[in-house]
């Protein structure tokens, strides 16, 4: 049995004028967007409608509406539009600088990525970021962003991740409190969450006493700075306090480090399709950190 013809593909005109006639339910107004006339516009939707031999809308005493195969359609012609559009300035319009959304937890935006913001204009002169730093796991359930750096141990369903980090925790604190005789006395900082792992900390440590007392904060960046300034002792994830440690403005009060299977990753949806930038993004990301004599590249024992 001959297989039915495939139609060639319609003029573009036509398809442009569907597009604006089904997105506005009004013809007129889709032809003062293009720059026609209404009656240029209805010619070409007739010719179209004719050509797939479709009733593509119905027509209502104000305005139009789609017919189910109208409805059908009407996705597929924006997806073309959008991939032209997007090709179009990705191969021909190269200096056109280009947005980067991502959304992070913020103890890691302001430790790890701002730090790294000066590399990213000399790596990537035409990127720029617009990061939305995430407070809560349920954050991540909005509609947002392709990538986002998630906390976890790398189980991310649906999605696809890049380890950036591996986590071991050692007890920090100001250097004030350093000298302190007994410093499992003094009162400790909790994280809400996963990283509320203090007794873990003590168990594999040895210690079976520790202070009572305590503060707890929602995020590890609030937590660090409490502990900066004296209010406690924080049990300090590594990489995020390795640039703190280093400037002493937070000491380690052990040689014992807790390794840990969480991390963060760069993750993306496993369907979604990362523009170019986004890959640049993506691979500047994993570079960097790659580069930096940070203790987080090291995988947990």
């Amino acid at each position: 049995m001959p297989r039915k013809p495939i139609p060639s593909v319609p003029p573009l005109d036509w398809l442009r004028s569907f597009e604006a006639a089904a997105r506005l339910s009004n013809f007129t107004a889709a032809a003062a967007e293009l720059g026609l006339t209404q009656a240029a516009v209805s010619q070409h939707i007739r010719l179209l409608e004719e050509r797939l031999k479709t009733r593509l809308f119905s027509r209502l005493a104000r305005g139009v509406a789609l017919s189910p195969e109208g409805a059908a359609y009407l996705p597929h012609i924006q997806s073309a539009f959008a991939t032209i559009s997007s090709s179009t300035t990705e191969l021909f319009e190269p200096r056109a600088v280009q947005t980067v959304s991502i959304r992070v937890p913020i103890s890691f935006a302001l430790l790890m990525l701002v730090p790294a913001l000066p590399d990213l204009a000399e790596a990537l002169p035409r990127i720029q970021l617009d990061l939305v730093t995430i407070h809560r796991p349920t954050d991540y359930d909005l509609p947002g962003s392709a990538l986002d750096i998630r906390f976890g141990n790398g189980f991310f369903p649906g999605r696809e991740a890049d380890r950036l980090t591996a986590e071991r925790l050692v007890p920090v604190a100001s250097p004030a409190l350093a000298g302190a005789a007994d410093w499992t006395s003094l009162p400790l900082l909790l994280v809400a969450g996963a990283r509320e792992m203090w007794s873990e900390w003590f168990a594999a440590a040895g210690l079976a006493g520790h202070s009572q007392r305590s503060h707890r904060f929602d995020s590890f960046v609030a937590a660090m700075e409490a502990a900066s300034s004296g209010a406690g002792v924080l049990l300090g994830s590594r990489p995020l306090v390795d640039a703190a440690l280093k400037r002493r403005s937070l000491v380690p009060l052990s040689d014992f480090e807790l390794s840990s299977t969480s991390g963060h990753f760069l993750t993306k949806a496993s369907t979604a399709r990362l523009t170019s930038a986004e890959q640049d993004f993506r691979q500047w990301l994993l570079s960097y950190l790659s580069r930096k004599p940070l203790s987080d590249r090291r995988e947990p024992s």
